[in-house]
């Protein structure tokens, strides 16, 4: 192997180079991609509800899932959208995404009335919407959850 230390005054000038430089580019996609996936999960429903909290696992929730929320006014919203308790169950049959097989999930604000709350859970059911889960915020397992009476 040989090498040269010639001096060659010819090739001072370096090249330009008109290729596009993608490094920042993609250093800015990968975070806005992290950004976009912190940000999903917490715009399902923006309604200010006081839930309760529970210790009892998680289950999975589906793609789409539909929320019914009871506020602390006692007025009802779908999604984000209110609706009167009168329109409630043609409400429900007009959205494309729900039938009466796939589960209604409850949001009620902790200070609603458990009467309330039934009320609500008997327009479901009479309007054949049986499939409801009930929406808690996550609490520590084998804590007593807040606001539940204490012996």
């Amino acid at each position: 192997m040989a090498v040269s230390l010639a001096d060659n005054d010819d090739d001072d000038d370096f090249s330009e180079t008109h290729d596009i430089n993608v490094t920042p580019f993609i250093d800015v996609i990968l975070v806005l991609l992290i950004i976009f996936m912190v940000a999903a999960p917490l715009s399902t429903v923006d309604l200010p509800i006081d839930l309760p909290t529970s210790s009892a696992t998680p289950q999975k929730k589906p793609d789409k899932p539909t929320y019914l929320s009871i506020k602390p006014d006692l007025t009802l919203a779908i999604g984000e959208n209110p609706v009167h308790r009168a329109e409630l169950i043609g409400t429900l049959d007009g959205l494309s995404d729900m039938s009466k097989d796939k589960y209604v999930f409850l949001r009620a604000d902790r200070s609603v009335p458990y009467g309330e709350l039934m009320g609500v859970m008997e327009l479901l059911r009479s309007g054949g919407y049986t499939r409801v889960k009930l929406v808690a915020l996550e609490g520590a397992p084998g804590a007593p959850a807040v606001g539940a009476a204490q012996p």
